[in-house]
């Protein structure tokens, strides 16, 4: 029960980050940040190393999040002028 608690709080804590960035470095720290938490709740699911799913989980969302831009990814019905 206290694994699904902390895997809430941190899927809470990497969703508010995950609408953040408009540059590329921004968007690849809260992709990080969303592939973190990703990461460990595939961990926690399959039995496997918590650490080894966030590592992979963060690289992850970092990569996606440094090659995609505001335009590619639209999260909602405002999009940036420069689309």
């Amino acid at each position: 029960m206290r694994t699904c608690v902390n895997f809430l709080v941190i899927l809470a804590v990497a969703g508010s980050l995950a609408g953040c960035g408009s540059t590329p470095t921004q968007r690849a720290v809260s992709g990080a940040g969303l592939g973190t938490a990703a990461g460990v709740g595939v961990a926690v699911v399959a039995g496997t190393p918590i650490l080894t799913g966030a590592a992979i989980g963060a690289a992850a969302g970092a990569v996606a999040g440094a090659i995609t831009n505001e335009c590619q990814i639209d999260l909602g019905p405002r999009r940036p002028k420069n689309c």
